[in-house]
């Protein structure tokens, strides 16, 4: 098929994104100086956010694996398996803990909120500070709170005098990305997610998805940042709704983000994962699984080789290892827990994807 000029070469980009040369992403009529003086106002990453060094990184990764039949409890046992490293980053920084909810009317899409009392469980005996629970979702109507709502989460105020917070509501500030015909187009990012003095948890589902093969702590994180305001949403700006060919702009916009906004910590419920026609549409897969790392690109790249698939096709993942993001290196990720023969699993993929990625 002919490449119009505004188009890019999918196996160009991807091989581009994959090795940190991110001048070929930016497309017809623009160049990588003409990028940086774009007229949006770039966020600035806090402290101790990752940073990029384009050196993968050599030490091994720890990921904690727990199957089991009872979620609160095998989301509990993954986080106790590193409970020193994990209270030791934390410090006394305030947290939030990012549930997935999608939309707020889909209870499978969504973080369970026994996996969120896992996590409440495990901090509290450490933490005196404010914890908060945010969600931005991407739906309208009610908003994110329709989703506390209907996933049962307004109990968890009371039960651990915890704040729930629509991230949607909160004070937002410039970035970019890469839209259609590869211009730059701006961004609202939600604020909170700079904010140098909190802890950021990542609480996924373990989930497909239908332009990046998997939804795991990372993009949870990721698709947050983009502001919806119940009017207008940015999220939607992050990917194209078109051929498979177009949505290399959002493993380049997922990339792009990571150099700014990153979770300190990823935790996974696997308990009931979904498949298929993910993130909100598939179907249930009774996988009764945690994982939980202080390296949320190593979790990611485990739990999408436990869910059957190559974690290096998934080309913002191969992007963050070739920076030196995290740990893409599965030869180079401890797994504490189950043994991951225990945990195999082949979820199918979304429709969409079986002949772009070869799992037809």
């Amino acid at each position: 098929m002919a490449i119009q000029k505004s188009d890019l070469n999918r196996r160009t980009v991807l091989k581009s994104i994959g090795t940190g040369v991110l001048g070929a992403t930016v497309g017809a009529g623009l160049t990588w100086p003409q990028l940086v003086q774009a007229k949006t106002s770039p966020a600035t990453p806090g402290p101790g956010r990752r940073k990029a060094s384009y050196q993968k990184l050599t030490e091994p990764a720890q990921v904690s694996l727990v199957k089991g039949n009872d979620r609160r409890e095998i989301v509990y046992q993954a986080l106790k398996k590193l409970e020193d490293p994990i209270i030791s980053s934390i410090g006394n920084k305030r947290i939030l803990i990012k549930p997935n909810f999608v939309v707020t009317n889909t209870e499978l899409c969504a973080t369970h909120v026994d996996a969120i009392r896992a996590i409440l469980d495990f901090l509290k005996p450490h933490h005196s500070q404010q914890i908060m629970i945010g969600e931005s979702t991407a739906s309208r109507g009610g908003g994110t709170f329709d989703g506390y709502k209907n996933y049962k989460y307004l109990a968890l105020e009371k039960e651990y005098g915890i704040k729930l917070v629509d991230l949607n509501r909160e004070s937002w500030q410039w970035g970019y990305g890469i839209g259609k015909e590869n211009r730059v187009i701006p961004l609202r990012l939600i604020s909170t997610f700079f904010d140098p003095d909190l802890y950021v948890i990542s609480a996924a589902k373990l989930k497909t998805h239908d332009r990046v093969l998997t939804t795991l702590s990372l993009k949870n994180i990721l698709m947050a940042a983009p502001l919806n305001d119940y009017k207008n949403s940015d999220k939607g700006k992050m990917h194209s709704s078109e051929a498979f060919d177009r949505n290399i702009q959002l493993h380049f916009n997922l990339f792009h983000l990571a150099q700014q906004i990153y979770p300190d910590l990823g935790v996974i419920d696997g308990f009931v994962g979904m498949e298929g026609n993910g993130p909100v549409a598939g179907t249930p897969v009774d996988a009764r699984l945690a994982l939980a790392s202080l390296d949320p690109l190593a979790l990611d790249m485990l739990a999408t080789k436990v869910m059957g698939f190559d974690p290096n096709m998934i080309r913002y993942m191969t992007a963050l290892a070739e920076a030196g993001m995290g740990q893409g290196d599965l030869d180079l990720i401890r797994v504490l827990g189950t043994p991951i023969e225990q945990c195999q699993y082949h979820f199918e993929p979304s429709k969409r994807l079986r002949e772009p990625y070869g799992l037809g």
